[in-house]
């Protein structure tokens, strides 16, 4: 048995990974543990789904602080801005209207709103002709709407999100926040993804954390992703990935001294401004994070919003096109492992961030990356390749005849874990589509649970294959640039 528990199992929950022991009580106290986080998590997002945020917001007194140069200045709701940069490279109109509808759609002022809509120079004239008539159709509807071309071949940048997002938070600034003096600490910025759609309250409930929290400007918020947009039309696999991903979200908002910024979120734009969004990395939703970590000597967090913002699943063209996609998105994600140097140098340079919060930092980061690439490969080797490589020696020890058993063991562990994903991700889901003929909705309904079979393959195909491809990439020097991924809805 000794030898068994040098080589422990991981177990996979959520699209991440829990270092367990079969035999070991503590393995089931793990699973318990992350499944109840899941599960308040869960129940606090459908909580705050149906909370009315501002009415919330209208029993908030406002008040005056000074700002840093000393001036005397006035903070209530009614005060709060909220900067919406939305970058975009070659995505149909529809799609960025639905996302802009949301925003109109919402609850929140609609003069206390600007809109920006970052398009890329090098998508050509007639993606910059698309922009100009979405800002003809939607100007009138917010306080600003301004369109930010970021021109091709400017130094020190690599082509993406980032550096898109970074000329449109420099032009917002220049040509309307400081043109209308209106004070940095009452402004918020939210960079979102060109898909995301909001629901009506999120800006209100958005504002409410603001303000309620202590310290609010060392701080970045995140809301909770849902990928719902196209979630009856994606493939099952592309569903899985999505859901594990959602719920992984939902428990790290429990655990907030882990969480960093993802995908869609929103920085105060004094510290937005001060730090400068990153502009020269592929990661840029969790460098901007970092960034402002080590910029503030570590006297900066992630507040989590437990509000929901929804956006789409990986779907394209075709099954195979589709499998492609998400592999490379997966990758994408992965290479958020360039974080691993980065903090490395920044807590070396940094004295005064305290040498505690470094270890638990960089064990939380290096902890996650091992376990993403390394977790599923290791469940699906170690219960067969050492029977087979093993030889006729080791096929007659105890541990041979007790590998299929203990593997046995694992899976029955995660099967806890799946089952709760299966019945909370029905919950989440939004109505069939009345378009869809009654056949069919019966159909896709009927396959909710029947998706999570999938669960093994997704492991290894958009789990551990892409994290060791980015990973190994890093380590020769074959350095990825921003791949975007296509957007398809049915």
């Amino acid at each position: 048995m000794a030898s068994y528990r040098i080589c422990k199992e991981e177990i996979f929950f959520q699209d991440r990974y829990i270092f367990c022991d079969p035999l070991d009580p503590g393995s089931f106290c793990r699973i318990f543990y992350f499944s109840l986080h899941q599960l308040v998590g869960y129940f606090k997002v459908k909580s705050n789904m149906k909370k009315n945020w501002l009415k919330e917001l209208k029993k908030i007194n406002g008040d005056t602080r000074l700002r840093s140069d000393g001036a005397a200045t006035r903070r209530g709701w009614k005060d709060i801005y909220h900067v919406v940069i939305l970058p975009t490279y070659k995505e149909d109109q529809k799609i960025i209207e639905d996302s802009i509808d949301s925003l109109v759609a919402s609850d929140y002022p609609k003069e206390k709103i600007i809109v920006v809509l970052a398009v890329e120079e090098r998508a050509g004239q007639i993606f910059k002709d698309q922009a100009e008539s979405i800002s003809k159709k939607y100007s009138a509807k917010f306080y600003k709407f301004l369109v930010a071309v970021h021109p091709v071949g400017m130094s020190g940048e690599i082509s993406g999100k980032g550096s898109n997002t970074a000329f449109a938070g420099r032009e917002v600034k220049e040509k309307i926040i400081d043109v209308l003096k209106i004070p940095y600490e009452n402004i918020l910025i939210s960079t979102f993804d060109i898909d995301t759609k909001i629901f009506p309250q999120y800006f209100s409930c958005l504002t409410w954390y603001y303000l309620t929290e202590k310290d609010p400007i060392n701080a970045s918020y995140q809301p909770v992703p849902v990928y719902n947009n196209n979630i009856w039309s994606a493939s099952p696999l592309s569903r899985v990935v999505s859901t594990s991903n959602t719920f992984w979200q939902m428990i790290q908002q429990e655990r907030s001294e882990k969480l960093t910024t993802y995908s869609s979120h929103s920085t105060p734009a004094e510290a937005f401004f001060k730090v400068g969004y990153p502009a020269n990395v592929v990661s840029d939703d969790s460098r901007i994070f970092w960034k402002a970590y080590l910029n503030y000597d570590g006297n900066y967090r992630v507040v989590p919003i437990y509000y929901m913002v929804s956006m789409d699943a990986v779907m394209a063209k075709s099954f195979w096109r589709t499998i492609l996609n998400q592999y490379k998105q997966q990758r994408r994600w992965a290479w958020g492992c360039n974080e691993i140097p980065y903090m490395i140098f920044g807590f070396l340079q940094n004295k005064k961030i305290s040498l505690w919060s470094k270890i638990s930092h960089l064990y939380t980061v290096l902890d996650g990356f091992w376990s993403w690439a390394t977790a599923a490969l290791l469940l699906f080797l170690l219960g067969w390749l050492p029977i087979i490589l093993g030889g006729q020696k080791f096929n007659f020890s105890v541990l041979s005849f007790n590998l299929p058993i203990l593997t046995s063991q694992i899976m029955t562990i995660s099967m806890f874990g799946m089952f709760l994903s299966a019945i909370l991700s029905t919950l989440l889901l939004p109505p069939v589509p009345k378009t869809m003929k009654w056949y069919i909705r019966w159909f896709k309904k009927s396959t909710v649970f029947l998706q999570w079979i999938f669960l093994p393959i997704t492991l290894i195909l958009f789990g551990s294959a892409p994290a060791l491809d980015a990973q190994i990439r890093l380590m020769l020097g074959k350095y990825m640039g921003f791949w975007v991924t296509e957007k398809i809805r049915k």
